[in-house]
């Protein structure tokens, strides 16, 4: 302070603050871009689980932000609060970095964790300190920002907001391309692996540098003291209400217009008019958590969703998680198109698009959304492997015999050619077997198979009558990968690698391990014990496993591996990424009129003093919507994922009828004009001994109340704004 008022505000404190939100920003949408399949992959927890998980610490993020707010108001200031829970923040991304580092319980230097209790642990604990820090801070430093400024300067505020909100896009948007590109390179001491220490320890430092940054600037800030928080006003006065309305409960006592109006004994009326307000928008609140419900889980469900879809496009590979980038870019594009193209023309239209219908058509958008993602999911379950259910085992079968042979297997009976793989004159890929089945080759004697339940099983015939090799497969391969194995069926060993992994020396009529060969063209180097090689290439896709028969034939010559049979163990995956631009479309679209309309309505009508109750009941939706995933993620017993996306769907369509009948019925209102009814009047007390002005004195006052008042709502509104 300076003379009693603001230092004049500088661009340099302005700079700070925004540096500060972009790289908040980044470090918090950069972790959650490739938290679910850290999950998935790294924690391996199912699809489900994982979704329960991510979606408990995005309802987390949004519930903290009103304690954030009442410590900031009450205690610490704005100031302290962002400075101390951005410690806490750092400190938690430091720590799920740390999580992610594999080597550090990997004492067998197998590549998997030996203490995966120890790994969750610290990710837990790292998640619920980002949670409270990020909500923390989250009603903080805009209004921090808006406290810099003097009340005679509402352009540099507004440009300020504006560059602000940039910040804050540029750091998602930047964050959710970068971290996925971060989280597929390799690294590890023992064996390389995702690199989801990086992925972490990226927005982790980004953190750190938004910490350190906001306090270099401390000199030159304006720190406002705590003033108390209108949140906590806000519940006393309704506790108090709905207490005393219990107390007075009676039939002999009179009734009140309102059951806020029981507060009138301790609170002024014009409190309880602007609560009023509020709790009127916030009835209008209760349909909109299945909203956030459906929007929040392009982070989850969609994600993995396109873990099992083909991501080449051209030369550039696009990872799962980068999908998730389409939806702040189609906002930079949309929010223009809709304000200056799509609502202009529905006004020339006569059309009277309120904010509550628009409000209304964006839950039907975000309902067609997920209709979309159900279409797209039943295209990709129809490529993926139908793996038998835990009773069954399934089998197909290679003639590895320099004849024709004849099968029977159970009651399967078909002839295989030579080197033939697969079903002879059959478009299944394996036979499913409930049971134990005999298996006879030409005259032989039958021979007693016994498969392991829940597995797809390739079975090698070989030239020694009756000999059999088992080849297991029960799982899709993960993160794109294309998991490859080699059987030898030549008469040496064979040594193969493909880059800087290698499959061992196989000895012959054996199998080697999988190794996971990632999409494009892989080169594999086969050599003998002498020294000679050849080079067998293929062209991978994404999510296949193959098994490679090197027959006896086999020869080390230049084109080898015209000699070398593949069978196709689980195909890989065939639809495009591309497919889900729709349902980003359509939910970008659903958002655009949703959740900004939704801002602006909350704002005008709030009164000028309680805007923050109402931007609190807001993101308190965001966070029950998540809690509604989690419940259904744990609770929905339905088999299909497409089915789900469609429960959904049908239960926002439900919401949307039922918040368009209260829509319909809500009557708009100016919160100025109300505040201006009581902003004169003395508060009574308890005994009401002070008398009502008579109507008389209100009429010759009338014109000077609405000038006082209107100046009150203006700077009362003007402070809120920048609270907002």
């Amino acid at each position: 302070k300076e003379d009693g008022q603001k230092k004049e505000c500088k661009p340099q404190r302005i700079f700070f603050i925004v540096v500060n939100e972009f790289c908040e920003r980044f470090s918090y949408y950069g972790m959650r871009a490739v938290l679910v399949l850290y999950f998935k992959y790294f924690l391996k927890w199912d699809d489900d689980f994982s979704t329960t998980i991510y979606h408990t610490f995005v309802a987390l993020c949004y519930l903290t932000p009103i304690l954030g707010a009442i410590i900031a108001d009450s205690w610490l200031g704005k100031f302290k609060t962002i400075v101390y829970l951005s410690i806490v923040y750092a400190v938690g991304q430091v720590i799920m970095a740390v999580s992610a580092i594999h080597d550090i319980t990997d004492g067998n230097k197998d590549g998997t964790p030996d203490n995966m209790t120890l790994h969750v642990a610290l990710s837990m604990l790292g998640l619920l300190l980002i949670a409270l820090g990020t909500g923390g801070i989250k009603p903080c430093v805009a209004a921090f920002g808006g406290d810099q400024f003097n009340e005679d300067q509402d352009k540099q505020r507004s440009t300020f907001f504006s560059i602000f909100y940039l910040s804050i896009n540029a750091g998602s948007l930047l964050s959710t391309v970068i971290t996925p590109i971060l989280r597929a390179q390799k690294c590890g001491i023992h064996t390389q692996q995702q690199c989801y220490p990086l992925a972490f320890g990226v927005p982790a430092a980004l953190m750190v540098v938004a910490l350190v940054v906001f306090i270099v600037g401390s000199g030159m800030y304006n720190k406002t003291a705590p003033t108390g928080n209108i949140m906590v006003k806000v519940f006393k006065c309704i506790s108090f209400a709905i207490k005393n309305r219990y107390r007075n409960r009676s039939s002999k006592i009179p009734k009140r217009e309102h059951w806020m109006d029981w507060a009138e004994e301790k609170y002024d009326k014009l409190l309880i008019a602007q609560v009023k307000m509020v709790l009127k928008v916030l009835f209008l609140y209760i349909p909109l958590p299945m909203f956030w419900a459906l929007f929040d889980q392009q982070g989850s469900r969609w994600t993995l969703q396109a873990t099992t879809m083909d991501g080449n496009f051209g030369s550039m590979v696009i990872q799962p998680d980068q999908m998730q980038t389409v939806n702040p870019i189609l906002i930079l594009i949309m929010v223009p198109v809709v304000d200056f193209i799509i609502y202009p023309l529905i006004s020339k239209c006569k059309l009277n698009f309120t904010p509550l219908r628009r409000m209304t058509v964006g839950m039907f958008l975000a309902a067609l959304a997920f209709v979309a993602a159900a279409l797209v999911q039943l295209q990709i379950d129809a490529t993926l492997p139908d793996f038998p259910s835990s009773t069954e085992q399934q089998a197909k079968f290679i003639n590895m015999v320099d004849r024709p042979i004849d099968i029977t297997a159970g009651n399967n009976t078909f002839q295989l050619e030579t080197f033939q793989v697969g079903l002879y004159k059959s478009n299944k890929d394996y036979y499913t077997y409930d049971r134990p089945f005999e298996l006879k080759i030409d005259t032989g004697s039958p021979v007693l198979i016994s498969l392991p339940d829940g597995t797809r099983n390739t079975l090698v015939i070989l030239e020694e009558a009756g000999q059999i090799r088992n080849i297991k497969v029960s799982v899709k391969p993960e993160e794109g990968a294309n998991a490859i194995r080699f059987f030898n069926s030549f008469g040496m060993v064979l040594n193969i690698t493909v880059g800087e992994e290698s499959f061992g020396n196989i000895i012959s009529k054996n199998m080697s391990t999988y190794v996971d060969v990632p999409q494009g063209t892989a080169e594999f180097l086969i050599k003998n014990a002498a020294g000679n090689q050849c080079v067998f290439s293929r062209e991978f896709g994404f999510g296949s496993s193959y098994t490679f028969i090197i027959p006896p034939t086999f020869t080390l010559e230049e084109n080898c591996g015209q000699h070398i049979k593949e069978v196709e163990d689980i195909k890989a995956n065939s639809i495009h990424m591309a497919w889900q631009i729709p349902q980003y479309f359509l939910m970008t679209s659903g958002e655009v009129v949703f959740s900004v309309t939704g801002l602006e309505f909350s704002y005008s009508q709030a009164p000028s003093n309680m805007k923050s109750v109402l931007q609190a009941g807001w993101l308190l939706t965001v966070a029950v919507g998540n809690i509604i995933v989690l419940i259904v993620a744990e609770a929905a017993t339905l088999p299909d994922q497409w089915a789900e996306y469609v429960l959904f769907a049908a239960l926002l369509v439900l919401v949307c009828i039922i918040f368009a009948i209260m829509a319909y019925f809500y009557t708009y209102i100016d919160p100025a004009k109300i505040e201006g009814k009581f902003a004169n009047l003395e508060p009574e007390d308890e005994k009401k001994k002070n008398l009502e002005v008579t109507k008389k004195d209100m009429v010759e006052n009338h014109n000077e109340k609405r000038r006082k008042s209107s100046n009150s709502s203006s700077d009362e509104e003007e402070t809120s704004q920048t609270n907002f």
